[in-house]
């Protein structure tokens, strides 16, 4: 992959402590803030069986606005990352990054990857897996720190 500044780079963030280094890695490589894309894709809390219906403990909607609201505190408090593009979505992780990155035409995926292996992987899959699979430009994955 040519290491030459990207025009659309894609991030798709969980807020954990892997977060920063991607979208500072994307930066970089986009040599602007303002080709980077932070996504958050929030899955809605588990919904409750309630006398014979399923119900959500929060409202979907509910649900964005707060995540919205997350990231964008999240921003705020990186002044290093002003400038970039954000956005939230709803659904399943790897499906939403690749649709996200085909829409806008991305020249790259840049994401962390949490490393699990063994039980934890097997019931919490890997997001990072998927989007190799699916995404439609190159995914850069990032190793844990840890």
């Amino acid at each position: 992959m040519p290491w030459s500044p990207k025009n659309c780079v894609v991030v798709p963030i969980d807020f954990s402590s892997a977060s920063d280094a991607a979208v500072q890695t994307a930066i970089e490589i986009a040599g602007k803030a303002e080709r980077v894309h932070v996504i958050h894709v929030a899955l809605p809390p588990t919904m409750l069986p309630y006398a014979g219906e399923v119900i959500p403990i929060v409202e979907i909607n509910r649900w964005i606005e707060l995540a919205e609201v997350h990231l964008a505190a999240y921003l705020k408090a990186r002044p290093q990352f002003a400038g970039v593009c954000s956005k939230v979505m709803e659904g399943d992780a790897a499906a939403r990054i690749a649709e996200i990155a085909t829409a806008i035409h991305a020249d790259l995926i840049v994401m962390p990857s949490h490393g699990y292996h063994g039980v934890k992987r097997f019931f919490l899959g890997s997001v990072a897996e998927a989007v190799l699979r699916h995404a439609p430009c190159e995914v850069l994955v990032l190793r844990r720190a840890d």
